[in-house]
């Protein structure tokens, strides 16, 4: 279930609720935290009061089953980021100083500047930087046309890699992304995830589903993640090819793991738990936004996918959040438009979902908002999360069969 708060009241009803010793402790460590957090609590004094928006992870189990082009998405999807370090011990002849490295957009202005973009921005700024370095040395200029180049560069130049770790570093997470896409048929892979996400093309998705099983470039782990998103999406279709796609998961050697994980992901995510539709359009507006769409394009074929996150932001600005489905638990009914906005999501947030939250903030005016989870996911994590939900609803399930048959007796 989804829930709109008024934040401030039901903030004040914790603090007196839980009696005069529990309050000095959570006042103790609220002040902790907002002194050293106090850009997130510094809110504008305003008459809407802000809003506490909190959502399950369930409503959208196909977000974080996504590949990732930007930046900051990307390295956490195929590096994976934990208290902004990277481990890149595992990188074929990687230098001793790199085998872990911290990107931080507090103390990192390259990727401060650029953890938003897409995968090839990326290359051309850290491109242009190393050029703009190269001028100052006219007689030892060398032309960087790839990855393969800059990191030449890099390694032949120790005064520049002193001088420049900033550049040094990214040069070669973005050179083991690089090597990761192509090794695992990334492009190809994710051409397909964006059609099982954005379109209704059923006979067209489980054909290129069916030729990507048959590339042995393509991991168990990616092919499993298909066949996830294609049960997810075409769970109720009269076509519906999922046993088929199974069977083809087991003759290519896909362990039992991951095979078992599709049934898992429609259990915590399919169409009878979640309370949205993310695949149809709900209404005239909608279907039209969708042609529209289609007729200008998309930025690339990569980044099609937006979160249902940001439709919900969406309708909630402009006060068409649908009550039913959004309870809201205030002093008043939800009419004013929100200006300060905190979205904690239940079951993880991902990096995805935070670029969403970045562009509403630059273009809606008057509104801000913040983005929060029990844990920021990268597919992998996601679905441990899924394997450990099951495990808890089966152990809970257990545990009451065992209490009736213990009551009948």
């Amino acid at each position: 279930m989804n829930v709109v708060f008024a934040v401030k009241q039901y903030i004040s009803k914790m603090i007196e609720d839980s009696g005069p010793g529990m309050k000095v402790l959570l006042m103790d460590k609220e002040t902790q935290v907002i002194t050293k957090e106090y850009e997130l609590f510094e809110f504008r004094r305003t008459e809407v009061p802000p809003l506490l928006l909190i959502l399950d992870r369930c409503d959208d189990a196909i977000t974080p089953l996504l590949n990732q082009w930007t930046y900051q998405a990307m390295v956490h999807e195929l590096l994976g980021i934990n208290n902004n370090r990277i481990d890149l011990s595992r990188v074929p002849g990687i230098s001793k100083d790199l085998r872990e490295v911290v990107l931080s957009a507090e103390n990192d202005e390259f990727y401060a500047n650029n953890m938003y973009l897409n995968f090839a921005e990326i290359g051309s700024n850290i491109k242009n930087l190393m050029e703009d370095f190269q001028k100052k040395k006219p007689k030892e200029q060398q032309k960087l046309e790839s990855i393969a180049d800059m990191k030449a560069f890099v390694e032949n130049y120790p005064q520049f890699k002193k001088m420049s770790g900033t550049v040094s570093k990214h040069v070669t997470v973005v050179g083991e992304l690089s090597r990761l896409v192509s090794e695992r048929n990334l492009l190809e892979v994710s051409e397909v995830e964006q059609e099982l996400a954005c379109q209704n093309d059923h006979s067209s998705a489980l054909q290129n589903i069916k030729r990507l099983l048959q590339n042995p470039k393509v991991t168990e782990f990616d092919a499993a993640r298909l066949v996830m998103l294609y049960a997810l999406h075409y769970e109720r279709h009269s076509s519906n090819s999922l046993p088929g796609l199974m069977m083809d998961l087991r003759n290519k050697g896909v362990s039992e793991k991951y095979r078992k994980l599709v049934s898992a992901v429609v259990e915590y995510g399919g169409k009878r738990v979640r309370g949205s539709d993310l695949f149809s359009p709900k209404d005239a507006v909608a279907i039209t936004k969708q042609f529209l769409k289609g007729l200008k394009g998309v930025e690339n074929v990569y980044t099609q996918h937006q979160p249902f996150l940001h439709e919900t932001l969406d309708h909630l600005i402009k006060g068409r959040l649908k009550e039913n489905l959004y309870p809201y638990l205030g002093p008043s009914t939800l009419r004013d438009r929100p200006q300060d906005i905190i979205v904690f999501v239940i079951g993880g947030a991902t990096y995805e979902e935070a670029l969403t939250v970045y562009n509403l903030n630059r273009t809606t005016p008057g509104v801000r908002i913040v983005l929060g989870g029990t844990t920021v996911h990268n597919t992998k994590s996601f679905l441990e999360e899924v394997l450990a939900s099951g495990l808890h609803s089966r152990s809970k399930e257990s545990s009451q069969v065992t209490s009736r048959s213990a009551s009948r007796r």
